[in-house]
């Protein structure tokens, strides 16, 4: 171990794999990140205008090792320096999951070190503890956060590691999803958010009136479906060709407008519910997380900040590379969790399934 590594606080290994993202991460016990590795697989992919199980899971297979070597050399450690390993081990694409947590069991069970089958949804949710990142303690319990990505959008109450209390979540589409498929509507390619995000910038948010699913309404669910569908109808309108740019920029504006809308919405409703449920914090002290692949869009960020401000709460949002899928986050939600005392048997399965309500009993 380097001369100037800390007793007690020995670094961890994250592997994550649960998508379309092969990444690896060494992290010391303070947070520090000591190497850190990411392999899009956004190529593979293209082609087809999403993302391929069967693809994804053989190209995890044929980049994570090599991945893992490369971070453990760039940290200037062997695995005989770690104090654990965690392996993203759920919700996500089995075929991932099954790589990547049967890597990390592999090193842990080979080095003698504790795992963490760490949950996916729980490591974007802890992101915001990091130190640095909101202060140099990291954020400090309760919070409220929205995790908003591909293949979740959702409120909670972030009130210590493994406990999470749902305030809502989507009916249908996540909000990823939808910009993913408006995307593809546009003959903009894939993955779908950054280049609509790029192609709005030029746009005329007021000229298509496109819904807002759910605006108003009591509660904090989100409902991005027929949003989706009202785009679907309009690209329709102009027949079976490619759109002008300018009018494609147009409805990209509109389509992003909406979401944000609709989004900044609901959290409004979180907001008060999570007041009333947490009490009333230090003046200045509660914080509104934003974490997910979505977070990482400009206009849904400053919507955000804005419903934030109104109601007394500090927005907080990861820097992109953290918003998406990567390995820090999961090195990191291991270190918090070992902490704890909280490890994982070897024989923990992969769960392409895994709501973070269902931690509870674990923490």
């Amino acid at each position: 171990m380097p001369p100037d590594m800390p007793l007690g606080l020995r670094p961890v290994l994250g592997i994550e794999s649960s998508c379309d993202e092969t990444a690896a991460a060494v992290l010391d016990g303070n947070g520090r990140v000591l190497a850190a590795l990411v392999a899009s697989q956004e190529a593979e992919h293209a082609p087809f205008g999403g993302v391929v199980p069967e693809i994804a899971a053989r190209a995890h297979l044929a980049l994570l090792p090599d991945l893992v070597r490369r971070v453990m050399a760039s940290a200037g450690l062997g695995y005989g320096d770690l104090g654990g390993v965690a392996a993203t081990t759920g919700p996500g694409l089995i075929g991932g999951l099954v790589v990547g947590s049967l890597l990390g069991r592999g090193i842990a069970l080979a080095a003698g070190l504790p795992f963490v089958a760490m949950n996916h949804l729980e490591a974007h949710a802890l992101t915001a503890r990091l130190p640095g990142l909101v202060s140099a303690e990291g954020a400090p319990f309760p919070y409220l956060l929205l995790l908003i990505s591909g293949g979740h959008c959702q409120l909670l109450a972030v009130e210590g590691v493994g406990r999470y209390v749902r305030l809502g979540g989507t009916v249908d589409d996540a909000a990823g999803e939808a910009f993913d498929k408006v995307a593809k509507l546009l003959g903009l390619g894939w993955p779908g958010g950054p280049l609509l995000e790029r192609l709005a910038a030029s746009g005329d948010p007021a000229r298509f009136a496109f819904p807002r699913p759910m605006l108003g309404r009591a509660g904090c669910d989100f409902s991005f479906s027929g949003l989706k569908t009202a785009v679907a109808q309009t690209v329709a309108r102009f027949g079976t060709g490619a759109l002008p740019v300018a009018l494609a920029a147009d409805i990209a504006a509109g389509f992003q407008r909406a979401v944000a809308e609709v989004l900044a919405d609901r959290v409004s409703h979180a907001m008060a519910l999570f007041a009333r449920r947490e009490g009333a914090p230090v003046a200045g002290a509660r914080l509104l997380v934003v974490a997910g692949g979505v977070a990482a869009n400009g206009a849904i960020r400053a919507a955000l900040a804005a419903v934030a401000g109104t109601h007394g709460f500090r927005l907080a949002a990861p820097p992109p590379a953290l918003c998406t899928d990567n390995a820090v986050m999961v090195a990191w939600a291991g270190i918090e969790r070992l902490r704890l005392g909280l490890t994982d048997r070897l024989d923990a399965p992969p769960r392409p399934r895994w709501p973070l309500a269902e931690l509870a009993g674990a923490a």
